[in-house]
């Protein structure tokens, strides 16, 4: 982890997630009935619930809409949830709107072409190790692990690290 990031993470406000291929592992499942069903992986769950348990608001905004992304929403508790929308940028600026916060006041973490436009934009900007190798290129740092296999987890620990806020959400533990 870079001083850079660290630095970038230090005044974040809000965490915003892409789904497939960041809270999960990209593939997708369909059954023959035409329901959908995703796996997530539950470090990255309790990653964003200490997260926001810190004080740090959390968003979804994913390209896709399906109600098993509503429902992990519903399970954590992340109260803003942006599906089927392909122009991301759009909803971070609505986002910003109803939360009176600035773009660098948010991180993201993204895996694919329609993430970029925000990655770019944020104040911390990340990509998944396995995103897009061009997405890779362009992200303010990229995660040690893969989408769906702890990465969420990580970035969050990162934004409390920079906070100073790890340590006090580990011994919650304790």
């Amino acid at each position: 982890m870079t001083l850079d990031l660290l630095k970038r993470g230090k005044d974040i406000k809000l965490a915003i997630f892409d789904v497939d291929g960041v809270l999960t592992d990209g593939r997708l499942y369909f059954l023959e009935d035409g329901s959908e069903f995703k796996t997530f992986n539950t470090l990255d769950g309790l990653g964003i619930k200490m997260l926001m348990a810190a004080g740090v608001q959390t968003a979804i905004i994913s390209g896709r809409k399906t109600p098993v992304v509503e429902r992990r929403a519903q399970n954590l508790g992340i109260a803003h949830l942006y599906q089927g929308r392909e122009d991301k940028l759009v909803v971070l600026d609505e986002l910003l709107g109803q939360l009176n916060l600035s773009y660098e006041q948010v991180a993201y973490l993204g895996d694919d072409l329609p993430d970029l436009p925000v990655i770019r934009r944020v104040g911390l900007g990340m990509a998944v190790a396995n995103a897009a190798s061009f997405v890779r290129e362009h992200a303010h740092g990229v995660t040690q692990a893969r989408g769906g296999e702890g990465a969420a987890r990580e970035f969050c620990e990162l934004i409390l690290r920079a906070q100073g806020r790890l340590d006090a959400a580990h011994a919650a533990y304790l």
